[in-house]
């Protein structure tokens, strides 16, 4: 690890998904959706690195972490949630592909938001968020990270799908051939894919499958 960041401060943004601030390195620069490894400066746990994304704005004056706890692992996740501000953490360098390269429809399940998160702001804040759609695949409507801010962003682009539950305002569907089929007219543009792996295999093979080209497909490879 290259660096020693304190935490901030932390808050809750879903049931099971804390945001955390955290202290930015001198000269530390990232191109939005790219990820950095991160591992609790305590004994036990600073050998167990994970990846994550940073999601606030490439400049601003700290770094931002929209982090999901996963109860089930007893692991990282939850002993990043345990954290009180001042604890230390061991951060990387960058590392990744994701990162913008023109408009096109961003396709994310449930965590995989992360990187987008980072790439839409970013745009927001030049101005070239309007070229872009979203489709967002989770659980339940609780489970939907920054669901008012995606919607503030993208308007009726941003495209909600729950596919445990159904409501209104949400598709009750996974995203499948048919799916995107109904939802997209032009495979020929750019698409950014990011969730669990099976997620992605069945994205991306739905979106080969529809004509889309492998160079146009951007996920972590």
């Amino acid at each position: 690890m290259n660096h020693t960041v304190n935490l901030l401060m932390s808050q809750f943004v879903t049931h099971d998904v804390k945001r955390f601030i955290v202290s930015k390195p001198s000269g530390f620069s990232i191109v939005p959706g790219q990820g950095v490894e991160l591992a609790i400066d305590r004994p036990g746990l600073r050998e167990q690195g994970r990846p994550f994304t940073p999601t606030g704005l490439a400049t601003d004056r700290v770094l931002e972490f929209t982090i999901k706890a996963y109860p089930d692992h007893a692991g990282v996740t939850q002993a990043l949630h345990q954290l009180e501000p001042g604890a230390e953490l061991l951060m990387s360098e960058p590392f990744g592909t994701i990162r913008y390269q023109g408009p096109g429809v961003f396709i994310a399940g449930g965590a995989g938001i992360t990187p987008f998160l980072a790439i839409l702001r970013e745009l927001a804040r030049t101005g070239e968020a309007g070229g872009q759609t979203l489709i967002f695949s989770n659980k339940t409507p609780a489970d939907v990270i920054c669901e008012k801010e995606l919607h503030h962003l993208l308007g009726e682009r941003s495209i909600l799908t729950c596919t445990g539950t159904a409501a209104p305002g949400y598709e009750n569907r996974r995203v499948g051939r048919a799916f995107l089929e109904e939802k997209i007219k032009d495979f020929k543009q750019r698409f950014y894919v990011c969730g669990p792996p099976p997620f992605m295999e069945a994205v991306n093979g739905a979106l080969a499958d529809l004509g889309a080209r492998s160079e146009s497909l951007v996920f972590e490879r």
